[in-house]
């Protein structure tokens, strides 16, 4: 099984969390993520990210597939940080995962 076309033999996943100061409603969250998603548009090495939030509106975060690990942590830096603490009164959790498989709808990668 061969790599997709764009990806590399093997991928990195980095989920980051941070709670956040007041619950946010899912519409309060979208227009949140909606006004951060350009931010991260033709970030060398990202492939994607998902914005999520969790159930009680309470914890925020993203799960972000990367090319290298020192791809994500050129992003993950103390400026990014100090700006995710700053704008959301917490500091930002961020773990770093080995993608060794990558299954989608048409397709699977063994890295």
């Amino acid at each position: 099984m061969g790599a997709s076309p764009g990806y590399g033999e093997r991928m990195i996943v980095a989920v980051v969390n941070f709670a956040l100061p007041a619950p946010l409603s899912t519409d309060e969250a979208r227009a949140m993520f909606e006004a951060s998603a350009p931010n991260y548009q033709n970030v060398d090495g990202l492939r994607r990210k998902h914005f999520l939030l969790a159930d009680d509106g309470r914890t925020a975060g993203g799960v972000y597939l990367w090319d290298s690990r020192e791809q994500a942590e050129k992003l993950y830096d103390d400026a990014w940080r100090a700006r995710l603490a700053a704008r959301y009164g917490s500091e930002p959790e961020v773990t770093y995962y080995d993608s060794q498989v990558t299954v989608d709808s048409s397709s699977i990668i063994v890295g």
